[in-house]
């Protein structure tokens, strides 16, 4: 279960070895084509984008940058090989649009290559090659580095450069993703810099405080515990940004604090708006609400399915398919959703988020049925026989604690409605609110019934392995569902060649899941950001607040005095 947009992820300062010229490496980190970090304008080139951002990133180094802020940094100061569309279509190699490379093709069903752009050039003026890139595929698929990429890389037997601005992807087998699964989890490094730093070195090296790019922002500086600072590329090959300067500003994890910089207008862009910041966000007349589309987020209760006193014993409630399905039967779905998310908000109809290219094929969850949910309570012998409101079987109360993260607004709100709509069943919800490391904790260590979790990953349904198959055991998959045939039909899926029969094989794999009712899938509905209303072209993707902060200007006539404003 991952934490929703604006976690923090792990710091790693520990350096034991530096063979860079830190003094080198800084300098070519602030030398800054056209812009200077003095200045909010070059001629008629204005505009400051200023970041609210609760948590600070861990390091900038993209294999092992995880934090929502760590990423968005990453995105506009590195570039892949091409990089999915707004549509998020991951499926269709026409949608894709070149970044590195100019052009690609397949040379056989295994074998992909790309012809790289000549003109590109690293921050520090080298050039960009195929070899950047084979080095690149190694330092992620090194065991060393411990990239979290590294899984989704599997099906990649081979990176290699054939010449100076040719490499080839070698693949295991022919699957519809093979596109996608070579340029998007990939953000491509600088050999020249990092080929002489060991392996195991890298996660905590000084490049991830002063990387060097080929993307269109250059890194400026970081001020531990208070911002991070970019500068535009004026001359960057792929076009200058629309804005010459973007600031992470840090409120050392108090969500609050960076909302109100947002509504004092000390701030112009909030990723994640809770359910009361929403409010205060359409109450202030010089912001908007931004929804991120398509939605790559669903948020669930998982049951747990070992008993949290004795993992080795099934859950004494969970273990139970019926009672798994009676409870499905017994939320209102769509009444919680519309409470929560608004007019706009969708159910999950499983596992699915709507950016998946198999959402048009999921079926629909168990739906709110709530004389059914009784009848078949009564059926597996679950009756309040002493009138007391909560049933019970063979001396045991049909009572469960439900864990939330306090830190997410709408799943704590979604538990009360929950718990009510539960309670008038005669089933007993304890909430339990916890902050997000100690529920982190908690579902890690198995000590729980059911959990609010959500899940934010790339849009590619391969991450339905990553949470709900055997193999997930220990890392998403905390509730411990396992069935083999589910997991043979997600293989097939995924081991698929032809797009018709990945999709077939998706949908018996869903269908299996959902009848199964592991989990309580609630809402699809994406996620919304705060954003100022004098910025203009502002749409955010799916999967990342800033993947088209490039295309985002300023128009003159609505600048405002820290676009033009000397520090």
């Amino acid at each position: 279960m991952t934490p929703g947009p604006g976690a923090a992820e792990g710091e790693r300062d520990v350096v034991r070895r530096v063979p860079l010229n830190l003094a080198l490496l800084a300098a070519v980190a602030t030398a800054v084509t056209g812009c200077t970090t003095e200045q909010g304008c070059v001629g008629d080139w204005c505009g400051t984008v200023v970041v609210a951002s609760p948590a600070e990133a861990g390091t900038l180094l993209p294999p092992v940058s995880q934090s929502d802020v760590a990423r968005s940094v990453v995105d506009l100061v590195f570039l892949k090989l091409a990089d999915i569309g707004p549509d998020l279509n991951l499926v269709d190699t026409a949608a894709f649009v070149p970044e590195l490379a100019s052009s690609w093709a397949f040379e056989d069903s295994l074998t992909l290559v790309f012809r790289l752009r000549e003109d590109v050039r690293w921050h520090d003026g080298a050039p960009v090659t195929a070899a950047d890139v084979a080095f690149t595929y190694d330092v992620y698929r090194d065991t060393l580095v411990g990239s979290p990429a590294r899984p989704r890389l599997g099906q990649i037997r081979s990176v290699t450069a054939r010449d100076e601005y040719t490499v080839a992807f070698d693949f295991e087998r022919p699957y519809p993703e093979q596109l996608f699964d070579a340029v998007y989890h990939m953000f491509v490094l600088p050999r020249h810099l990092l080929d002489t730093v060991p392996r195991a070195e890298l996660p905590s090296h000084p490049f991830g405080r002063m990387p060097v790019g080929a993307g269109p922002y250059r890194f400026v500086r970081w001020t531990a515990g208070q911002s991070i600072e970019l500068s535009g590329d004026s001359t960057h090959v792929l076009g200058r940004p629309g804005l010459p300067r973007v600031i992470w500003r840090f409120s050392g994890g108090d969500y609050e604090a960076a909302l109100t910089q947002l509504t004092a207008g000390e701030a112009d862009l909030l990723s994640y708006l809770s359910t009361e910041a929403q409010e205060r966000v359409a109450a202030t007349p010089e912001l908007v609400a931004v929804p991120y589309r398509p939605s790559t987020s669903y948020s669930y209760l998982a049951f747990n399915f070992r008993d949290p006193e004795d993992p080795s014993r099934p859950h004494p409630l969970f273990a139970s398919r019926e009672l798994r399905r009676a409870l499905t039967l017994g939320i209102d779905r769509e009444a919680v959703i519309r409470a929560v998310d608004g007019p706009a908000g969708r159910v999950a109809p499983g596992p699915v988020t709507p950016a998946y290219w198999i959402a048009g094929d999921a079926p629909e969850q168990l739906p709110f049925d709530s004389a059914r949910a009784r009848a078949e309570l009564e059926s597996i012998g679950w009756r309040d026989s002493d009138g007391d409101g909560v049933r019970e079987r063979a001396g045991r109360t049909l009572t469960f604690d439900l864990l939330v993260p306090v830190t997410s607004t709408p799943r704590r709100r979604s538990a009360v409605i929950v718990q009510e709509q539960l309670g008038r069943l005669g089933i007993e919800v304890r909430i339990e609110e916890l902050d997000f490391n100690t529920f982190l904790e908690r579902i890690g260590n198995g000590a729980f019934d059911v959990a609010f979790g959500a899940y934010g990953g790339d849009p590619s349904p391969a991450a339905i392995a990553e949470v709900w198959t055997g193999d997930a055991i220990g890392g998403f998959n905390a509730g411990h569902y396992v069935n083999p045939t589910f997991d043979r039909a997600v293989a097939a899926a995924l081991d698929a060649r032809a797009l018709d029969a990945a999709r077939a094989h998706w949908r018996e794999a869903l269908e299996m899941i959902v009848a199964d009712a592991p989990a309580i899938w609630m809402s699809a509905s994406g996620p919304q950001a705060g954003v100022h209303g004098r910025l203009a072209g502002v749409t955010i993707r799916g999967d990342n607040v800033t993947a088209t902060l490039p295309a985002w200007t300023v128009p003159p006539d609505r600048m405002i005095e820290r676009d033009r404003l000397r520090n």
